[in-house]
């Protein structure tokens, strides 16, 4: 499955557009972690535990965009967008939404150019 954030993907073109495709992800930390992250916290720096936990949140749903665009028959997703959000104490959600297309590869000239 190719994805893009583009709405084109080079080499390629569009046949067919199948819809609006939308994955989404919703994560926390546990208390062990919520402790770990204060103590980043403390210390100052880059928090390490929450940009992990954001990271599998995101492949989460880029996973889940990706089943929905599959069930809809589509060889890609472009013009994907992430949206990041939490509610609550510590819920992470992640959001990522695209239009799920069938695209095919461009044809080249005779002289392969």
């Amino acid at each position: 499955m190719l994805i893009s954030t583009t709405p084109s993907i080079p080499g390629f073109r569009i046949v067919k557009v199948l819809g609006v495709v939308t994955g989404m992800s919703i994560r926390t930390r546990g208390a062990l972690g919520r402790f770990a992250a204060s103590i980043e916290a403390l210390v100052g720096g880059r928090a390490e535990s929450y940009i992990s936990e954001l990271k599998k949140t995101r492949d989460e749903a880029v996973q889940d965009l990706v089943n929905e665009a599959w069930k809809l028959g589509a060889n890609a997703v472009v013009g994907v967008d992430f949206e990041t959000s939490e509610i609550l104490e510590g819920f992470i959600i992640v959001t990522a939404t695209g239009t799920a297309v069938l695209v095919e590869p461009e044809q080249q000239g005779p002289q392969g150019k």
